[in-house]
């Protein structure tokens, strides 16, 4: 399922993916109205089946994560950090499994 919902202190847009243990396994950058968010998600829905799109990285203390990209390269979504490459694996499978057009999408701004 995806949510959409708003910073009540910056009044920006985000998005999130949640896995069916309501889990978030993705989340969108800030966006300045919520069609950026809703663009964003179909985007996220569009790319997250190209294994290529997944930049699978590592952060400064070696905790491996994962962003998803666009077909312009621009990044739509970050995972959280993980303990291992493979549970990192899982979560960008997971991402695959949840991201599609049959997901729910929840608007928490209305």
């Amino acid at each position: 399922m995806f949510e959409i919902f708003q910073s009540e202190k910056s009044g920006k847009f985000y998005f999130r993916l949640k896995a069916t243990n309501g889990q978030v396994i993705l989340a969108s950058e800030a966006y300045e109205k919520k069609a950026g968010a809703e663009n964003g998600i179909q985007s996220v829905i569009k790319n997250a089946q190209i294994d290529e799109r997944f930049a699978r990285l590592e952060s400064k203390n070696g905790d491996p994560y994962f962003k998803l990209k666009a077909a312009n390269g621009q990044h739509v979504g970050k995972s959280e950090m993980y303990s291992s490459k493979a549970a990192m694996e899982k979560g960008i499978q997971s991402v695959k499994n949840n991201a599609n057009s049959r997901a729910q999408i929840k608007d928490l701004t209305a």
